[in-house]
């Protein structure tokens, strides 16, 4: 599917990319609380591994229905470059994680949408609009201001936690480069990739698992999987600029989790900078503006 050029038809996608990347934030948290119980027994290199198996197993039906789609492609490299980028990304996001502070990765990872904003304007010729800057600015503000990240240190975590928002970054300009591509395409090479690419460290650091873990694993690739294809889709659907702004209110999905599933009440700071972050992800994300 090839990107809206109409101007009325670019806002309906603009806004069908913004459901979808709602649903991939949601999926996303719920998937990382699984993630959490599980990496308190299995290495995070094996729970990728995992994943991607998984994945692998659950989207056999498409493969198999797309099979002619999934062999010839015509963007092989373009395919192999986004596997690459985002599995280093994964990984230094493991990495990362296991070196720092959650807080302090979370307000680094936030950084990504300001690169991407600079990579489709360079690589991609996307035109962003003063008012996408400046609710990214606000949002990337109010994430500061919630966590209040104190001074640090350059060590290999931070250093992992960096190319975690790179290599992320490129692989979200690659998959909009990529936006002829099927979805199911897209989700195959990933999946194969990021297995191949995991299974010789999981290997070295592997846990023998147990049927009660199962489950886990099961959920773990299913959300994975259906996350992806709603991330896909929203990056094929919307332009950087839309999404950009609205990726912080993944914060908000957060804050809720932690209340109900782990009694963290809310901050007062954390109220602010969710209305904040709320509120310019709406700036940032409204189309069909009364100046068009």
């Amino acid at each position: 599917m090839m990107p809206p050029t109409d101007v009325k038809d670019r806002h309906v996608a603009n806004r069908q990319g913004a459901v979808f990347a709602l649903v991939d934030m949601v999926l996303v948290v719920i998937s990382m609380g699984v993630i959490k119980q599980a990496g308190a027994t299995f290495p995070a290199i094996q729970l990728v591994f995992f994943r991607a198996v998984v994945g692998i197993l659950l989207i056999a039906p498409l493969i198999w229905r797309y099979r002619i789609e999934v062999f010839n492609t015509q963007q092989v490299k373009g395919h192999v470059g986004r596997v690459l980028c985002g599995t280093v990304a994964l990984c230094c996001n493991y990495a990362a994680t296991a070196a720092l502070p959650l807080t302090l990765v979370t307000v680094i990872g936030f950084t990504r949408p300001f690169v991407i904003l600079g990579l489709a304007a360079a690589m991609l010729g996307e035109r962003i609009l003063r008012r996408h800057w400046i609710s990214s600015v606000i949002c990337f503000v109010s994430v500061l201001f919630i966590v209040k990240p104190g001074s640090m240190s350059w060590d290999w975590g931070l250093l992992a936690a960096l190319g975690m928002v790179l290599f992320g970054s490129l692989s979200v300009v690659q998959t909009r480069r990529l936006t002829g591509e099927h979805a199911v395409v897209l989700m195959v090479f990933h999946a194969l990739g990021l297995a191949i690419l995991t299974a010789i460290p999981a290997a070295l650091v592997w846990v023998p698992p147990g049927l009660s873990d199962l489950p886990a694993f099961l959920i773990i690739g299913m959300l994975a999987q259906v996350g992806q294809f709603c991330f896909l889709r929203s990056h094929q659907l919307a332009e950087a600029s839309i999404l950009a702004p609205l990726s912080y209110v993944v914060i908000v999905f957060s804050s809720v989790a932690d209340y109900l599933y782990f009694g963290i009440v809310p901050t007062l700071s954390l109220i602010i900078g969710c209305l904040a972050i709320v509120s310019a992800a709406l700036i940032g994300t409204q189309v069909g503006s009364l100046r068009r």
